[in-house]
């Protein structure tokens, strides 16, 4: 009885569990429509939220962001831990480690969540070809279009997908919340980042965000049925 109460309670959080990550799926994907539906429109709410946020990030002076010089360093150094070569050595280094460990089903889910969410992210800024900011001077160099942007979305794939696996290889719960609640962190900070350094608007964060959430869900969920039908074979 003691057993089938077991069975029956795993059985359950993992339904539960099935349910939530469609449901993020869903709602990160229907954010990122609406987004996009707003941006494409380009008037009334979302120019003024886009607007408003940027200025507000500056002092008087549209090339001058608010706070002091050591601030604003601070700000370039942690956006870089979203650009494509940190975020590339990362995926090595990890993908790497796995190797040796021949977990080859965390290898595949690592490589086709960074190069899946790169060519996405790369194919939809060529799509909509969104101008960078023009409103406030860059603090860094850009030479890509603006929507979505690819920091928020590569470091979202990237950094949730190894806090996942991560998290999943620890038994106590406060430990994968903790590794979990550091790679949302480390995703936010990055895309706030792009903002401060006037060359995202918010909207190209927000979407970034909403589809890097989005695809790092649906490689883990694919991943983790093709792992469960494996062992079960």
């Amino acid at each position: 009885m003691q057993l089938n109460l077991k069975s029956w309670l795993e059985l359950a959080r993992r339904e539960i569990v099935a349910v939530a990550a469609f449901l993020g799926i869903a709602l990160a994907l229907l954010a990122f429509i609406e987004i996009t539906d707003e941006v494409t429109e380009g008037e009334g709410e979302v120019r003024w939220f886009d607007d408003g946020l940027l200025l507000a990030l500056r002092t008087s002076d549209p090339a001058d962001p608010i706070g002091p010089r050591w601030f604003e360093e601070t700000v370039a150094e942690i956006t870089a831990l979203g650009g494509f070569g940190v975020l590339a050595l990362v995926t090595l280094l990890v993908v790497g480690f796995l190797a040796m460990q021949r977990k080859w089903g965390n290898v595949a889910l690592v490589l086709v969540a960074t190069i899946g969410g790169t060519l996405i992210s790369e194919g939809l800024k060529v799509g909509f070809s969104r101008p960078r900011p023009d409103l406030v001077a860059h603090v860094v160099d850009v030479t890509s279009m603006s929507f979505p942007s690819g920091h928020a979305m590569l470091s979202a794939v990237t950094y949730l997908t190894l806090g996942a696996l991560l998290a999943r290889s620890q038994e106590q719960r406060h430990v994968r919340g903790y590794i979990l609640g550091a790679a949302i962190l480390v995703t936010l900070l990055i895309g706030v980042s792009r903002v401060y350094l006037g060359v995202h608007w918010p909207t190209d964060v927000l979407a970034g965000w909403c589809l890097g959430a989005a695809w790092a869900l649906i490689c883990w969920v694919v991943a983790t049925l093709i792992m469960r039908r494996e062992k079960s074979a």
